[in-house]
């Protein structure tokens, strides 16, 4: 009867202990969107389709640059490139998300705009900047932590020059063109991998985040922060917040 009773507590052990490290294990995923209170602005393209005198008009305005620093769905009011990122690194980061991506993150220039607008890169990942322009251009970036770059890419320089930023920036690195002063762009370095950038209908997604209570940073370029301390808690599977209003006025 004794030796029963011990395996008993052993096996009991032995289950607390793995519930305990399944507890440990638990991931969840984030859903949100992000949508304007009020009008929906138009804005005045950057250069207009067709215009003389512009540099580099046969490649600037041949379709015209619009002005993407405020991009929002005249549908449902979606706001797009939000950046959506925790604070800092958790203690605890999913197993496939623990290494650096070994693939390139690329950061193009093609009608005269930074192609993504917003992009994303890990601490010390190589950023592929390219240029599928038939002008050239030029890449400054304007971080706070890393060294600065400030190189010129000729036209139709689709290999580009790689660059590595190794630190994470506290914010989204502003990027741009000194020979196409009106071009920039934004590049979110950071030393983990739970961020995301709204799409056009203002919807983002972050995967497997530890559950658990976690502070974002809710960041847009033409309003700042928007959020500096979005607390959001992480339960096992699917977490879906309620649509975030920001003001038509925080814009301005």
């Amino acid at each position: 009867m004794f030796r029963i009773s011990c395996r008993m507590v052993a096996a009991v052990a032995i289950a607390l202990g793995s519930l305990s490290v399944t507890a440990q294990a638990q991931w969840g995923t984030l859903e949100g969107q992000f949508v304007l209170d009020g009008a929906v602005p138009t804005l005045e393209p950057l250069v207009a389709k067709g215009a003389a005198g512009v540099k580099d008009a046969a490649v600037c305005a041949k379709n015209g640059v619009p002005d993407e620093s405020l991009v929002v769905n005249p549908d449902n009011k979606g706001i797009q490139n939000i950046v959506v990122y925790l604070r800092k690194a958790p203690s605890k980061i999913h197993p496939d998300l623990a290494e650096v991506p070994e693939g390139k993150a690329v950061l193009d220039q093609l009608g005269c705009q930074f192609i993504p607008h917003v992009s994303f890169a890990r601490a010390g990942q190589t950023i592929q900047c390219k240029n599928s322009d038939g002008a050239g251009h030029n890449v400054h970036t304007y971080p706070f932590s890393n060294n600065a770059e400030n190189f010129i890419l000729a036209p139709l320089d689709t290999t580009g020059k790689d660059i590595v930023m190794k630190l994470g920036e506290s914010r989204p690195v502003k990027l741009g063109c000194d020979i196409h002063t009106y071009m920039t762009g934004w590049c979110v370095v950071l030393d983990h991998p739970y961020a995301a950038v709204t799409d056009a209908d203002g919807k983002f997604r972050i995967e497997n985040l530890p559950v658990g209570k976690h502070s974002f940073i809710v960041w847009h370029e033409k309003a700042g922060y928007i959020e500096k301390k979005w607390d959001v808690t992480i339960k096992d599977g699917d977490n879906s917040e309620d649509a975030v209003k920001v003001k038509a006025a925080d814009f301005k």
